[in-house]
């Protein structure tokens, strides 16, 4: 059998394969090739998902906090709320996100935009050395950090961990923007210095109100990171009153026993956010910012 391509112009284009013995299409083999594909797409999903459910169903039944509740029941939540620091926890997680977000769209944004405008030896460098940062681990950064942050007394707060997060977030979101602006047509901020607009007028009219999607990519991949992080969190805050929800989680944990009710229905309070954000913002994430971003220029 041989594979041809129809291209009739009064049919759709149609991929299949010449029967040796008819002289005709099979094209049955490509709608066997279509079926494989869902399936496989369909068995990867459920893969995925299937922890997620198991996380709600488990959140919903009896457990040591409420032992005296009976198959479905919302207990776990109610002992989360009302018996521990979750809400406390909540708020502390979502201070820390928002200032990660706005700090660093705020300066990703004008910095991306000179990478993506200025050629010279000194912005090459500079885009390097982003590189390079990139690619290191947070966590060799993390003790001198936190000596820097004990002689400042920032250990133990929510500033110190915002800072590692801003930081840490810094240079992809730099080059997500970079990537995205590089999109805009300059020609658009020529015709506006042309009317007399300055550098900085043609930025804050012409690119930045064109760069939306970038900014919103950018906003939820530095949301995103602050908001699932743990091993800063762990190291920088020691006090309850300071916690964000993944380190939270863990007074759940004793040594000989485990309140799993009430981990599963912190988890699902810990996922309700993110899944807002990509509910609303799902269309101006821009996969291909971060890939370009992260191949180099």
């Amino acid at each position: 059998m041989s594979q041809i391509l129809h291209a009739d112009s009064q049919a759709p284009v149609t991929l299949g394969r010449l029967d040796s013995k008819s002289g005709k299409a099979d094209i049955s083999t490509g709608q066997r090739g279509k079926w494989w594909r869902f399936l496989l797409i369909l068995v990867v999903t459920l893969l995925i998902i299937a922890p997620i459910i198991a996380v709600v169903v488990l959140s919903t039944q009896p457990s040591q906090s409420t032992s005296s509740a009976t198959g479905f029941t919302l207990a776990n939540y109610v002992f989360v709320f009302t018996q521990t620091d979750v809400l406390l926890w909540l708020q502390n997680s979502i201070i820390v996100a928002l200032a990660t977000v706005i700090v660093a769209v705020a300066v990703a944004a004008p910095a991306g935009y000179v990478l993506s405008r200025v050629r010279n030896r000194l912005v090459s460098g500079y885009s390097l050395i982003l590189f390079v940062i990139q690619s290191l681990p947070v966590v060799t950064a993390v003790i001198p950090l936190f000596i820097t942050f004990s002689v400042l007394g920032l250990t133990n707060t929510l500033a110190s961990v915002a800072i590692v997060y801003i930081g840490s977030t810094m240079s992809v979101a730099i080059w997500m923007m970079a990537a995205y602006i590089d999109s805009i047509p300059i020609s658009l901020e020529e015709a506006a210095w042309m009317d007399g607009a300055s550098v900085f007028g043609s930025f804050t009219r012409i690119v930045m109100r064109n760069s939306l999607p970038g900014i919103l990519s950018t906003a939820i991949f530095s949301f995103l990171l602050a908001w699932n992080d743990y091993l800063i969190a762990l190291i920088f805050l020691q006090d309850q009153s300071v916690y964000t929800l993944p380190k939270g989680l863990e007074t759940f944990f004793q040594q000989n026993a485990t309140d799993w009710g009430s981990v599963m229905a912190v988890a699902v309070v810990m996922m309700i956010p993110p899944v807002i954000v990509f509910a609303f913002l799902n269309k101006y994430f821009s996969v291909g910012g971060i890939g370009g971003s992260l191949a180099g220029r």
